[in-house]
């Protein structure tokens, strides 16, 4: 799921002054996620969205015959189906952070020392059993090699996906206290407001602020994990 194969990267809009200096750059790697997974699951998973894009997938992809399969509530079953797998970039809303934990917790003790390399293979089939009720033994391709990040080096960046995830919740509901219509403006394709919110309270600011102050300036606080909660709360229980 978020931010392997990003659809739209968050570059454009950001400060025309300045374009070469790190203050015109994205202001972090999980604002940076956020905006990806902002339009992924917030926008594009919506009941409203799905609405939108209904009547298009059956004319553009059942040859403009209803079937049952396309009908707007399975749609709306097969984007909010939970179910633990083996493949993180596969994992739905629910289960990813359990990837991310489990990960985290892994490379913080190897940075840490109190693990070794070798030591991985087993500690990942635990916490896979312990979070997600899998077993991953000896498949190392399901297991601990199946992302790129530890092997190009990038340490510490795993964290940046859920943190992603909650800036993306936080800018939501910050945009539907804004706009108490949104919901209607998404069903009739009107994304403009969105867009132009996103491009006047983060894509435009770049660096210019910390992250704390950059949400706060945007939503009216730092960022919490409490707009998340709400929105799985909401999607999934709801």
């Amino acid at each position: 799921m978020c931010g392997e194969n990003h659809p739209y990267r968050p570059q454009q809009n950001l400060p025309e002054q300045g374009r070469e200096l790190p203050i015109a750059f994205p202001r972090s790697m999980g604002i940076h996620e956020g905006q990806s997974l902002f339009f992924e699951m917030q926008l594009g998973r919506s009941a409203a969205f799905l609405s939108l894009i209904q009547p298009l997938i059956v004319k553009h992809l059942c040859n403009g015959t209803s079937q049952p399969a396309m009908a707007l509530d399975n749609l709306e079953k097969i984007y909010t189906q939970v179910r633990p797998g083996f493949i993180r970039v596969d994992a739905d809303e629910i289960t990813y952070p359990a990837h991310i934990i489990l990960r985290y917790e892994i490379e913080r003790d190897l940075i840490e020392g109190n693990i070794e390399v070798d030591d991985i293979p087993e500690l990942w089939q635990q916490k896979m059993q312990d979070y997600l009720g899998l077993d991953v033994a000896g498949d190392h391709k399901k297991g601990c090699m199946q992302d790129i990040h530890w092997p190009m080096g990038s340490f510490g960046y795993f964290p940046s996906y859920t943190l992603g995830a909650m800036v993306a919740a936080q800018l939501f509901a910050a945009q539907r206290k804004a706009m108490p219509n949104i919901e209607d403006l998404i069903r009739n394709g009107n994304l403009s407001p969105m867009f132009d919110w996103l491009k006047s309270n983060i894509w435009s600011q770049g660096r210019k602020y910390s992250t704390a102050e950059l949400l706060t300036r945007a939503t009216g606080e730092p960022l919490t994990a409490s707009y998340f909660q709400q929105h799985l709360k909401e999607r999934y229980l709801g």
